[in-house]
C-alpha cells in the first residue's frame, strides 16, 4: 500500500521514532507514556486536514514537536489505533467514516476504552472524470452493476458502460478507487453500491441484518477481474491516471476534486454532481462525516494534544482554513457539539456504533 507521511518538522525522536524506541513509557500498567509529540494514523481523506492543523499547532507554539500524521487509510489506522495505550501507539485516528463495533471491541480488548469521537466536517465520495472525458452522468444502479463482484447474484461480466446501461457510451469500465482498508471505500460500499442494490433487488434488504455476509457478498463486495484498479492511499495518484486515460473514472474525497478542479469534472450521481453545495446539505448520494477519534488517556501524558484538538475546533468553521483546503462544514449544531465534546473530554457511546 502507499501511504503517505507528514511530519511537519523535526519529530521528537529523530527519523526512526515511528519505533518510538527512545521514547519511554513511564506510566504503570500501559499509560501514555513520555513520547513528546503527537501521533496521527488513518484516513486519506482526512489526512491533509490534519495537516494543516498540525501546520498551525507549530506556528502558534513555539517550541512544539512536531506531530507525525501517517496516511494508512481509516481500516489500517483503526488497527494501529485500537493496538493499545501508550508511547508505541497513536494518540489520533484520521477517520472517514464512523468506527464500527468490532473495532471498539479490539480497541477495548486492548485497554482502549476511552475515547473521544469528534466529527470535523462532511465530505462527499466524488467520482471525477479527466476534462477531456466522456461526461459519464451515472447512478448508484449504474455503478452497482458495473462494480459489483455479484450483481444480482451472478459474476460480473460487464465490460463497458453501455453493457450496464443502454444509455452509456460503450467504452471499458475503467475504474481507480481506494484500496479495502480504505474508509473511501466503505462508504462506497455503504453509500453507493448498496443502494444501487437494495434500489433493484429488495429482497436483499433483510439479508443486512440476518446474513450479513450473503448480504456483502451480492451488494457490496467490488469486482477484483480488473475493471476496478487498487490505486492504494494516494488519491493523488488517481489525479494523475484520470489525466493520462480520459475515459476512466476516480473515486476519492471531494477535497482532491475540489483541489484539482482545473483537471477534472466530477461526475454527477443520480443527477446530482458533487459540489460543496449539494454535500452540505445531504443532496449528493455520497455526502459522508468525517472524524477523529482520539484516546482519553494520552491527553494529558502527550504534551500538546489537548492543543491540538483545541486548534481543529478553531479551524472547521465556514471561514475557517479548513473549509478553503475541501472541508465542506458540518451544520452549527455538530460544530457546536464536537466542540463541547473536546471540551469536556466526553467518550463515546459504543452502544451507538454499529
Amino acid at each position: 500500500m502507499n501511504r503517505k507521511r507528514a511530519i511537519i518538522a523535526l519529530a521528537a525522536c529523530g527519523a526512526a521514532a515511528l519505533a518510538l524506541s527512545a521514547c519511554q513509557d513511564q506510566a504503570n500498567g500501559g499509560g501514555a507514556g513520555s513520547r513528546d509529540h503527537i501521533t496521527v494514523v488513518g484516513s486519506s481523506t482526512v489526512f491533509p486536514f490534519t495537516t494543516i492543523v498540525a501546520e498551525q499547532l507549530i506556528n502558534k507554539t513555539p517550541g512544539m514537536k512536531s506531530p507525525a500524521i501517517e496516511s494508512t487509510g481509516t481500516g489500517g489506522g483503526m488497527k494501529l489505533f485500537c493496538a493499545g495505550v501508550g508511547a508505541a501507539h497513536p494518540d489520533i485516528e484520521d477517520a472517514s467514516r464512523r468506527m464500527k463495533a468490532s473495532e471498539y471491541r479490539l480497541c477495548k480488548d486492548n485497554g482502549v476504552d476511552a475515547i473521544l469521537e469528534v466529527q470535523v466536517g462532511l465530505d462527499g465520495v466524488a467520482f471525477a472524470e479527466s476534462k477531456n472525458g466522456p461526461k459519464l452522468q451515472l447512478t448508484a444502479v449504474d455503478l452497482y452493476k458495473a462494480l459489483a463482484a455479484s450483481p444480482m447474484g451472478q459474476p460480473n461480466t460487464a465490460k463497458t458502460w453501455k453493457d450496464v446501461n443502454p444509455a452509456l457510451p460503450a467504452i471499458p469500465i475503467q475504474v481507480y478507487g481506494p484500496p479495502s482498508t480504505s474508509g473511501t471505500r466503505d462508504a462506497l460500499a455503504e453509500l453507493i453500491l448498496a443502494k444501487g442494490c437494495d434500489a433493484i433487488n429488495p429482497a436483499l434488504a433483510e439479508k443486512k441484518e440476518n446474513d450479513a455476509a450473503g448480504y456483502a457478498k451480492s451488494c457490496t463486495a467490488i469486482r477484483e477481474d480488473g475493471a476496478y484498479i487498487d490505486a492504494g492511499e494516494n488519491d493523488n495518484l488517481i489525479v494523475q491516471k484520470l489525466q493520462s486515460n480520459p475515459n476512466a473514472i476516480g473515486i476519492f474525497g471531494y477535497s482532491y476534486l475540489e483541489q484539482n478542479k482545473d483537471k477534472l469534472n466530477g461526475v454527477p450521481i443520480n443527477g446530482v454532481e458533487p459540489t460543496y453545495e449539494t454535500i452540505a446539505r445531504g443532496a449528493y448520494p455520497g455526502s459522508r462525516p468525517l472524524y477523529l477519534y482520539v484516546k482519553k488517556a494520552h491527553l494529558t501524558a502527550i504534551k500538546g494534544l489537548r492543543e491540538f484538538l483545541a486548534v481543529y475546533a478553531q479551524s472547521w468553521d465556514p471561514k475557517g482554513p479548513l473549509v478553503a483546503k475541501g472541508l465542506i462544514a458540518a451544520p452549527d449544531d455538530v460544530r457546536k457539539r464536537s466542540a463541547q465534546i473536546i471540551k469536556a473530554e466526553a467518550t463515546l457511546d459504543p452502544s451507538k456504533l454499529l
